[in-house]
């Protein structure tokens, strides 16, 4: 049962206003009610049903009627359109493919986009020289790199090359080191991602268990760092009790944090990671997993999540699906950091 991207309701109005885009959060998300009942994040007594299915993709798309409507109000006030420059290195299919998601996204909402393409032997330098170069360019309001990177070039680095108040990705050393502190920062696009799902979903964090499995600097971290600060600091948080688990912690371990957790996001990278037995009933499941594996009935790629989708969902409250979740989500968050560093809200 999917929820309609309109009835989202924000857990808390004391996140006030979203700043660089205008308007409440209450308005962001949509008038609630729409869905024909107020999610507080946990399912009442009753009848037993399949989970919430939580549609990335209808979300998505009320996200990015928000971005055009603040491009345009942007524009007519006689500010330069933005423009985001993603650099692109090598020929990995799947970072193409990403590349024109966020192109095509993009160009919907009114940002105009370029793609710089290096070969996969280009050097480091050269692509210092290019963030440099983009760094002083006026024109450009974000600047990405697409990730991984060739072995030879250290991402970190690569990462630290572009000016902060261009870091439309979030990773940059001073805006991890500002989402840490609780500060306005740019945060990274898949973490801004879940936080935005839970917030306009109305699954309540406050006081709760939540299990991020995943600990990568781009990912599991920021979630965490989203989840468990303070919400009435400079950057509200979400006042959770947050537990991270990785590569390391036993299976057998795992599962006794699950089972306690109100809220699981699970970022690991492995099939079937989460299954049914490992969840308490009720509790919010958002799949980050991207794993592509061979289908035996299709004989095709077939690309699932970290979790096992048929079995969780007739167990937990809400569930996030692969394809169609946490991914399309991740594309909007971009393109709103995007409009931000545009109206240089944050810098």
């Amino acid at each position: 049962m999917p929820v309609p991207a309109r009835g989202f309701s924000l857990l808390h109005s004391r996140l006030g206003r979203v700043p660089g885009l205008g308007g409440s959060a209450a308005a962001l998300a949509g008038a609630p009610g729409a869905a024909g009942r107020t999610f507080r994040g946990f399912r009442s007594s009753g009848a037993r049903h399949d989970a919430i299915i939580i549609s990335g993709t209808e979300m998505a798309k009320q996200i990015q009627k928000e971005i055009q409507q603040g491009v345009a109000s942007w524009i007519s006030l006689g500010n330069r359109r933005p423009h985001l420059s993603i650099i692109v290195v090598g020929e990995n299919p799947a970072s193409h493919t990403y590349v024109r998601k966020k192109v095509r996204a993009a160009s919907a909402v009114g940002i105009h986009s370029e793609i710089i393409l290096k070969p996969k032997d280009v050097s480091q330098e050269e692509l210092l020289d290019i963030t440099d170069q983009l760094n002083m360019d006026p024109r450009v309001s974000g600047v990405l790199v697409q990730l991984p990177l060739p072995d030879h070039v250290d991402e970190r680095t690569v990462c630290n090359g572009i000016a902060p108040e261009k870091d439309v990705d979030g990773f940059h050393v001073i805006n991890v080191g500002r989402l840490c502190l609780d500060q306005h920062s740019l945060i990274p696009a898949t973490a801004s991602a879940v936080w935005e799902i839970i917030k306009r979903t109305g699954i309540e964090t406050f006081g709760k268990n939540v299990v991020v499995a995943g600990r990568s600097k781009n990912v599991g971290m920021p979630i965490a760092m989203l989840l468990h600060t303070d919400g009435e600091h400079e950057r509200p948080g979400g006042d959770a009790t947050v537990t991270i688990a990785h590569r390391y912690t036993p299976k057998e371990q795992l599962k006794i944090h699950t089972q306690l957790a109100d809220i699981i996001i699970v970022a690991a990278g492995i099939p079937k990671l989460i299954t049914s037995d490992m969840i308490k009933e009720g509790a919010a499941v958002i799949d980050v997993g991207i794993n592509y594996i061979h289908d035996p009935v299709t004989e095709k790629t077939k690309l699932v999540g970290d979790v096992d989708f048929e079995a969780v969902k007739k167990k937990a409250g809400f569930l996030t699906p692969v394809p169609g979740g946490v991914g399309p989500m991740t594309v909007a968050m971009l393109l709103k950091n995007t409009l931000l560093a545009a109206k240089k809200v944050i810098y």
